[in-house]
């Protein structure tokens, strides 16, 4: 079964600790400049240590998994908070798996760029705002 919107809802139920978490970290990496960062690595980098300072980041692997049980499927490998399933952007935290039936992608879009003039703003202030859930 392949049901991005049942996903959404079940870690918004069970998971929203997280995502409150993810709001607060961005939110601190907002408000520790005086000027809107107009480069990725200004906000991909503050955002990953802030989410790894509070702990955060280590909880992704488990919400990757839950959705993956959600969709009735399960991961070749255990999931781990770094690249191919959790990866840092400048919008905020991207977790991904690959599955028989094709690919799940979670977007935790905490900011947002903005082009003209090219910078980084924040978004969303509650879970259901900042997450995003495609199976591609």
């Amino acid at each position: 079964m392949n049901d991005p919107a049942r996903v959404r809802a079940r870690l918004l139920a069970v998971h929203s600790e997280a995502l409150e978490a993810t709001i607060d970290c961005a939110e601190a990496v907002a408000s520790s400049g005086t000027e809107p960062a107009t480069d990725r690595e200004a906000v991909a980098m503050p955002l990953r240590a802030a989410l790894d300072h509070a702990g955060v980041l280590e909880t992704y692997p488990a919400v990757l998994a839950s959705a993956v049980d959600t969709l009735g499927q399960s991961l070749s490998a255990p999931p781990v908070a770094a690249p191919p399933y959790v990866t840092i952007t400048g919008t905020g935290p991207i977790l991904r798996a690959s599955l028989p039936t094709g690919r799940l992608v979670i977007r935790l879009a905490v900011f947002a760029l903005e082009r003209d003039p090219k910078r980084y703003v924040r978004t969303g202030d509650v879970p259901e705002e900042i997450l995003v859930v495609e199976l591609r």
